[in-house]
């Protein structure tokens, strides 16, 4: 929960974009300090986005992790968000650039590509924390429940004892299509024995679900393993129980999957609807060469966002 103006909202903590905004459920509140600027924000996601108009009010989380002027996106109308009141963007600031801008601006049709400082630049700037770094940490789901707290965000650090070993840190990519995002280069991705996918980009990215695959990985994966595309619940699904393990080559590390960390368990097919004589894996089809190490890759390597020496860091979780 993170307290917004005067009101406390209930958030997607998002690394894969970098504005702060509200009012997919309940609606912005100045706070007495609030205002509006007369700018237009919005952004467009893969799934959703939303609309609105440009605030300037104070964020906390508690625990003295507060801005007192960071800009925010009051939505009014909004799409995508299941059920939670908007999104705290932690990702680079590379991606605000074109996500407020002013009405004469709209009516002229020329566009500014200025940036937006995030909440975590705010926080450096306030003099909150003194590097922009961001830890995270989720915890997987037990038996049926679907609701109970699974994560930890660590501003300014990370959490040590959240992981086992050392984390080992990889450069964010500078050029690729994916470049403004925590995106980093992966070597190798492998099923059992067999490469899948070589030579590829992906995004580390809190704010997806599952693993997003480009689609001649996942082509591949299906066709290796034996399972096809759901296309009702958009994920891969198999006749018979997986036995290999699923692996993930970034530089001289190979982060491993066994099958019962990417099988969804049986415990929570009835949270979904989903035929009890299937497996379901925590794996989708992107539709595109786009490749997403999302919250499901998370739950088991604890990340680290690096915005001061731009790199992301992994290890294993505890």
């Amino acid at each position: 929960m993170l307290t917004i103006g005067s009101q406390t909202y209930n958030l997607i903590v998002d690394t894969g974009s970098s504005t702060t905004w509200v009012g997919a459920g309940l609606q912005y509140k100045p706070s007495p300090v609030g205002r509006f600027t007369g700018n237009i924000s919005g952004v467009l996601y893969g799934s959703g986005g939303y609309i609105g108009v440009e605030a300037i009010d104070t964020v906390s989380l508690g625990n003295g992790i507060t801005v007192s002027s960071q800009s925010i996106g009051a939505a009014s109308f909004s799409l995508g968000l299941g059920g939670f009141d908007g999104i705290l963007g932690l990702g680079p600031v590379d991606l605000t650039k074109g996500t407020v801008v002013s009405v004469d601006s709209i009516i002229t049709q020329t566009w500014s590509n200025r940036t937006v400082p995030t909440f975590t630049n705010n926080l450096v700037s306030e003099g909150v924390i003194s590097q922009d770094i961001v830890g995270a940490y989720f915890q997987p789901l037990h038996g049926s429940n679907a609701s109970e707290a699974d994560g930890e965000i660590t501003f300014g650090g990370f959490d040590s004892s959240k992981f086992t070993g050392d984390l080992t840190y990889f450069p964010r990519l500078t050029s690729g299509n994916l470049s403004a995002y925590w995106s980093i280069a992966v070597e190798e991705v492998k099923y059992g024995t067999v490469a899948i996918g070589t030579g590829l980009t992906a995004m580390v990215d809190t704010g997806t679900d599952v693993i997003l695959l480009p689609t001649s990985v996942f082509s591949a994966f299906m066709k290796t393993s034996g399972g096809f595309n759901d296309r009702i619940n958009n994920i891969a699904v198999f006749s018979t129980k997986p036995t290999s393990n699923f692996e993930i080559t970034l530089g001289q590390t190979t982060y491993t999957l066994t099958p019962d960390q990417y099988l969804l368990p049986m415990a929570q097919y009835s949270n979904f609807g989903l035929d009890t004589d299937k497996y379901y894996a925590w794996f989708a089809d992107s539709g595109s060469s786009t490749f997403i190490l999302g919250q499901k890759f998370l739950e088991y390597y604890y990340s680290v966002y690096d915005t001061s020496n731009s790199r992301v860091g992994l290890a294993k979780a505890v």
